[in-house]
């Protein structure tokens, strides 16, 4: 039987045949889970229809990247369409491309049991040098043959549907409207190829990433089940994989870096609460703490607000930020995870598990909440939160009043904080809570009250620096008196630099320089430690200060201890940086590139490489040793305490 009634209209039949495969993949889907429901415990009924429901946008995605062919042979505005030629070659090419993405997927209704992710490009990579591929393919088909018959079912079905429904030339009572509307549906099509395949059209949406599957699960484990493989293939398809190395030994490697913590069980764990501020661009050049000797030791800078804090903070002579992106902060903050050349949420490895702060101090008895004033989905935080171990997301879409949006990024940072200090205030005790600002960004403007309010500087997001710096202090001066604040450990720090206009700071240096501070009411946590801080110490740090007591993998260091090796890197591209005893070593495939003494030539001009070989071997093998260990761990998928 034929579904007559909708025969005929070719751009219905598109959407049928677009349809069919958004169906399959369900299906699919639900195979996947029935296939590996063991490794996903405690999925209820409520959840899986949720994972069902979001698993559509990575579907879709998915779908219509494969069928762009397909899409484009439908919206061409010629008759010849219609022709049997024509249609039959389009069913042989949408048979090919279907079948190849209902085979992918499920292939890994058995490989994920091995990799515990999602099959991503790198497959192909693995299996590349086997000569005995087919063998071994037509071996696994047979062992798992119920994996095998269930997607062959699923092929089979694609068949009988596809049939169901056939084009049919319409009869032309308007030559000139009916060339028309199909000239105009060209456009049309391809702007909803694009809002499909991107997953929206919001502009601070970027086109969805594997690690975006996590706002759709309460646990991070059941992202899988959200995802495709053909998906998961597309999206990391000619990103960098990352190579394992072996410089070193496993035994010289674990003398030169060594990711694992195992803190000593000696002191009584303190609760306090835990507040992370991720201020937008706050690039250390704009602070006025930071820099008393630029402009001959005129220069105020454009946070007054947080000079005065840095004061009677413990801060550190240089601090760095891991990145520069905003998606580079999120993982180094709250993870101590770096991202070196890829950014690790769209990694391939942005599934991996890992041990966020807030999943580490939910052991202790923390409630844990993200605020970002972005609307929901932007920058893919929401699902990194949840990666992390966060409890709650709170965005725009939580955010009460709708006439503080700014236009373009999300709310206005001033309502914003105050919103996020009326959360904190009515959240039971110990919480580990972050917040990250949105105002300091392009196009660099303030709300119409404040015209003329904030000073302005010789770049246009001065002005804006400095009213997010106002939000800032209204937001502390708002809490400052709560029960809950002298309990509570602040830590703030920005998630990159922005435009530099100090020379000191138009270097490979400037550009990475944050300000990170600690800051405790009442405690000893004052000073300006000359060490080298980066954004992935924060973890260890505050970790090392509740004196919690489990094990756990962060890639930064415990910027309390004083007997630990101060050092510091990043890589902007391909290029990778190690900060050690005052120089800043700078390498490129693996070989040293540049050496300079930042503390002697800010200016970075001196290029010292060969000059001093013992510092420049010894920062030689640290990065090596951080490149081999982060590559490794990643690749293994082993960046948490497995006991």
């Amino acid at each position: 039987m034929k579904l007559r009634n909708f025969s005929g209209n070719i751009y219905v039949v598109l959407a049928y045949r677009i349809l069919i495969m958004m169906f399959l993949l369900t299906l699919s889907r639900i195979g996947f889970y029935v296939f590996n429901h063991s490794m996903f415990p405690g999925i209820s009924a409520g959840e899986f229809f949720r994972i069902l429901k979001g698993g559509w946008v990575f579907d879709i995605s998915a779908v219509v990247y494969f069928n762009i062919i397909i899409i484009l042979m439908h919206a061409l505005p010629f008759d010849f369409r219609y022709s049997k030629g024509y249609q039959k070659a389009l069913s042989y090419i949408y048979f090919i491309f279907n079948t190849l993405v209902l085979s992918i997927n499920g292939a890994d209704y058995v490989y994920y049991r091995f990799l515990n992710k999602r099959a991503t490009a790198d497959v192909f990579q693995t299996f590349q040098n086997e000569e005995r591929l087919g063998k071994m393919g037509a071996r696994f088909l047979i062992d798992y043959w119920p994996a095998t018959l269930f997607t062959l079912l699923l092929i089979v079905l694609m068949f009988w549907l596809y049939f169901r429904v056939k084009t049919k030339k319409p009869e032309q009572v308007n030559k000139k409207v009916y060339l028309s509307f199909n000239i105009i549906m060209v456009p049309v099509i391809l702007a909803l190829f694009v809002g499909a395949a991107r997953g929206g059209y919001k502009h601070s949406t970027r086109p969805i990433t594997i690690s975006n599957a996590a706002r759709y699960v309460k646990n991070p484990h059941n992202v899988p089940v959200v995802l495709n493989t053909p998906f998961s293939i597309l999206r990391t398809f000619n990103k960098k994989d990352l190579k394992k190395y072996n410089f070193f030994t496993g035994e010289e490697l674990e003398k030169i870096y060594n990711p694992h913590y195992v803190p000593a069980d000696t002191a009584k764990f303190r609760p306090y609460n835990v507040v992370i501020i991720i201020m937008e661009s706050f690039a250390r050049e704009y602070t006025g703490f930071y820099n008393k000797d630029l402009d001959r030791g005129t220069y105020k800078g454009y946070t007054p607000f947080l000079d005065s804090l840095l004061s009677v903070s413990l801060t550190f002579d240089i601090s760095l930020a891991n990145g520069n992106k905003s998606i580079d902060a999120m993982p180094s903050i709250l993870a101590s995870m770096p991202s070196l050349e890829t950014p690790y949420i769209i990694s391939h490895y942005a599934n991996n598990s890992i041990n966020g702060l807030p999943s580490l101090l939910k052991k202790k008895g923390y409630y844990s909440a993200f605020f970002h004033g972005a609307p929901n989905g932007s920058m893919g935080f929401d699902s990194f939160s949840r990666m992390a171990g966060f409890d709650d997301y709170f965005g725009m879409s939580q955010f009460p009043e709708k006439g503080d949006f700014d236009g373009m990024w999300g709310v206005w940072d001033e309502p914003f904080f105050k919103f996020f200090g009326d959360k904190l205030n009515s959240f039971k005790q110990p919480f580990v809570a972050s917040i990250f600002s949105v105002s300091s960004h392009h196009p660099f403007k303030v709300p119409e009250k404040y015209t003329g309010k904030f000073t302005k500087g010789p770049v246009p997001i001065c002005e804006v620096i400095n009213y997010s710096d106002f939000a800032l202090r209204e937001f502390f001066k708002a809490v400052s008196d709560k029960p809950w604040f002298s309990n509570t450990l602040f830590i703030l720090t920005a998630d990159h630099t922005n435009e530099k206009f100090h020379k000191e700071y138009q270097n490979s240096l400037g550009q990475f320089l944050v300000p990170i501070l600690f800051y405790k009411q009442g405690s000893d946590l004052k000073g300006h430690k000359m060490k080298i801080a980066q954004q992935i110490d924060i973890m260890p740090t505050v970790l090392s200060y509740l004196n919690y007591n489990e094990e756990y993998i962060a890639f930064g260091n415990n910027l309390l201890n004083d007997n630990q090796e101060s050092f510091g890197f990043n890589s902007y591209g391909s290029t990778y940086y190690v900060y050690m005893k005052d120089h800043i070593l700078q390498m490129m495939d693996n070989k040293a590139a540049a050496l300079y003494n930042y503390k002697k030539d800010r200016l970075l001009q001196d290029n010292l490489l060969g000059k001093e070989p013992d510092i420049q071997k010894l920062m030689e093998d640290k990065l090596k040793a951080v490149i081999q260990t982060y590559n490794s761990r990643l690749i293994d998928n082993n960046m948490i305490v497995r006991k």
